[in-house]
């Protein structure tokens, strides 16, 4: 069963316990022990394939843009993607569905972090949820220069310049 922390989540209290054990009980094989809620979107026409089901440059997508806030906040800077891999997609969502993605750190380098991610469907009118996607994804942290930096830097080192937005890749 996927244990999912008790915080404020897309499938948080109630519901979420339904939903983990719905998952739980159809297996899926997750790789997260302690996932952190990213993202919760609903997949639209714009984001299907030829045909009709989501895409799954889209799924990528979402689960990279779910990893990529972690390791930014983690890091606290920019975080720039440098390799994306063990995609598999043993579910498949549909139209109007609502896909929340989960991500957990699986490994801190010195200056790169790898997340695993993970993308469980709900289904739009109802509570029925399934494992559709996951991936695992390495992103190194950048400076001001693009150049890697360590992932625990000390203090105000760690903050974007006076002004400046911080321009996180991720």
């Amino acid at each position: 069963m996927i244990d999912r922390p008790n915080i404020s989540s897309p499938l948080a209290g109630e519901e979420g316990a339904r939903a983990r054990q719905r998952v739980g009980r159809r297996g899926g094989g997750s790789p997260l022990t302690n996932p952190q809620p990213q993202i919760r979107v609903t997949a639209m026409p714009t984001d299907m394939n030829p045909y009709g089901g989501v895409f799954g440059g889209w799924l990528m997508s979402q689960m990279a843009l779910g990893a990529g806030s972690l390791a930014s906040r983690e890091g606290q800077g920019k975080a720039v993607v440098v390799s994306a891999t063990d995609f598999a997609f043993p579910g498949a969502m549909a139209l109007g569905d609502e896909l929340n993605v989960y991500c957990e750190i699986l490994k801190e380098g010195n200056t790169s972090i790898t997340i695993a991610a993970e993308g469980i469907a709900r289904a739009r009118h109802g509570e029925e949820t399934k494992l559709v996607c996951k991936g695992t994804f390495v992103f190194v942290l950048a400076d001001d220069d693009g150049k890697p930096r360590p992932v625990r830097m000390q203090g105000a080192a760690a903050q974007p310049a006076a002004g400046h937005a911080s321009n996180n890749d991720g």
